[in-house]
């Protein structure tokens, strides 16, 4: 019974990282349309207000990837990302200073960093933190093609990295 509600009153991350584990972990993913997904999802316990809107994070982060060109975004490489205010109040120091790190060891392009930004502010967690970014940053480079090595030093960076160093 506590599993149970425990699931029921799972985040959208939770239902995030049940469909992750569950269905692209596989070598060759087969995802279920939506529509049996979400019933999937709700067998397992899951709310239906929250598989509803784990599914449009996935299919958000889906069409995510479609924005901009990578020769665009790639040519801004160089320069230096400044947050807004919304985003400053929303991801914590540690965060920011994962997402730098990320990208300086060539796990993150510039595009998928502003998708990982972008899916991490869409999650609507009260006080985002660095476990969940890493979750995102997994879920965006897994959805893309041509990964596997920024996937494997994202591991290495996660073992290397003491939990609260400052950056």
């Amino acid at each position: 019974m506590a599993e149970h509600l425990e699931m029921t009153t799972g985040s959208v991350l939770d239902i995030l990282i049940y469909v992750f584990d569950r269905y692209m972990l596989v070598e060759a993913p087969a995802v279920p349309r939506r529509e049996h997904l979400a019933r999937d999802l709700e067998r397992a316990g899951f709310a239906p207000a929250k598989v509803e809107r784990a599914l449009d994070w996935l299919t958000d982060l889906a069409f995510g990837q479609e924005r901009g060109s990578p020769a665009e975004t790639e040519a801004h490489a160089d320069g230096v990302r400044v947050f807004s205010d919304g985003e400053l109040m929303r991801l914590s120091t540690e965060c920011r200073g994962l997402l730098l790190t990320l990208e300086r060891g060539r796990v993150l392009t510039v595009q998928q960093r502003e998708i990982v930004i972008e899916r991490m502010l869409a999650l609507d967690a009260d006080e985002p933190d660095t476990e969940q970014l890493k979750w995102v940053v997994l879920m965006v480079l897994s959805s893309q093609p041509g990964c596997e090595l920024a996937v494997e030093r994202l591991g290495g960076l996660m073992l290397e990295a003491p939990v609260n160093a400052p950056h």
